[in-house]
């Protein structure tokens, strides 16, 4: 594709991600319209208080979050696929979403399942977080060990779906032992959430993708080389060690950030990248990183307007939306008959 159709789809895109926007501040169970959003926000006239605590407290910093798990997810599923030439790898292949995941469920089951002490009641959402960070952090460790014992990146994805794996036996068995209060909470909490983020929490988790993105950056033309495979990467000075650290190193942060402060979110890391690749019909990474990160904001912004339920007080888990709308998509690639040609 030309340079000049890739900027204008990708202009395309950055409104989509606006309008996206605008709908997802609309929708709710009280409708705003986006002229009194805008000219609340920038003018500090709005019409009732009660739209203005909506607004600023609830609905921006959940749209914030979209964006920003939006992106992180994304520009992680891109990576994946990318690194182990893999079109159905994902955010979640090293483990590290199950690694977030092990950490909440200690500290919300562990203390149910082996009698240590009663539960009660709600947990402090920073609380949450940490232990979600914590269990991430393991996890990466692990696998950054893996990393360098293991030089082959097939050989490295299996471990890391090996360390999810056991990750996942380990919550199971927390599971099955702890008491039913303590089970819905980790339940409600594993089917995602957008919401209930303080603002302290929304710039944290914002730092934190900044930096998970640096890396990506910094190597964006190695991504490229790497579709050819290893070997001729380094035939044109590409080094695939070094490149396989930044790229444990991004999804690290992003993968596990995101998990520990929103819960894990299915599809998106899988399905966008080859909605990218669909549209901008290339595979240069330097006009797929940022296609795949509004599409993916963009699409995370839509899903959560739809689980909204526009009118009523009810809401959708993120999670059953999002696959309700990446499995199709993951569907129809696999049935195409060029599939494996993108990689």
């Amino acid at each position: 594709m030309k340079k000049s159709s890739s900027i204008l789809l990708l202009s395309a895109a950055g409104i989509l991600l606006v309008l996206s926007f605008l709908l997802n501040l609309s929708l709710g169970s009280v409708s705003i319209s986006p002229g009194e959003i805008l000219s609340g926000i920038f003018t500090g006239d709005w019409t009732k208080a009660s739209r203005e605590q909506i607004i600023l407290n609830y609905r921006f910093p959940k749209a914030l979050v979209a964006i920003l798990a939006g992106i992180g997810l994304s520009i992680s599923g891109l990576q994946m696929q990318t690194f182990f030439r893999n079109p159905l790898a994902g955010p979640f292949v090293l483990g590290i979403s199950s690694g977030a995941g092990l950490g909440v469920a200690i500290l919300m089951l562990a203390g149910s399942a082996f009698g240590l002490s009663t539960f009660g009641g709600a947990i402090n959402p920073w609380a949450i977080a940490i232990a979600g960070t914590l269990g991430a952090s393991l996890v990466l460790l692990t696998v950054s060990l893996a990393a360098w014992k293991v030089k082959d990146s097939m050989t490295l994805l299996i471990v890391g779906l090996m360390f999810g794996s056991a990750v996942s036996a380990v919550i199971s068995v927390l599971s099955y032992f702890s008491g039913a209060e303590a089970l819905k909470l980790f339940t409600i909490w594993s089917m995602g959430s957008l919401g209930g983020l303080v603002w302290d929490q929304v710039w944290v988790l914002g730092l934190v993708i900044s930096i998970g993105i640096i890396p990506v950056i910094a190597s964006v033309k190695s991504y490229n080389g790497m579709l050819l495979g290893e070997s001729y990467a380094k035939s044109m000075g590409i080094n695939p060690d070094r490149l396989r650290w930044l790229m444990i190193l991004s999804t690290g942060l992003l993968a596990g950030s995101i998990t520990a402060f929103c819960g894990p979110i299915a599809f998106i890391g899988i399905a966008v990248p080859h909605l990218a690749r669909m549209v901008w019909k290339t595979s240069d990474h330097r006009i797929l990183f940022p296609a795949t990160a509004l599409i993916g904001a963009s699409l995370l912004l839509l899903c959560d307007a739809v689980g909204q339920l526009p009118g009523s007080a009810q809401t959708l888990p993120i999670n059953a939306v999002t696959s309700l709308v990446g499995a199709p998509i993951v569907i129809s690639l696999v049935l195409r008959k060029n599939f494996s040609k993108e990689f």
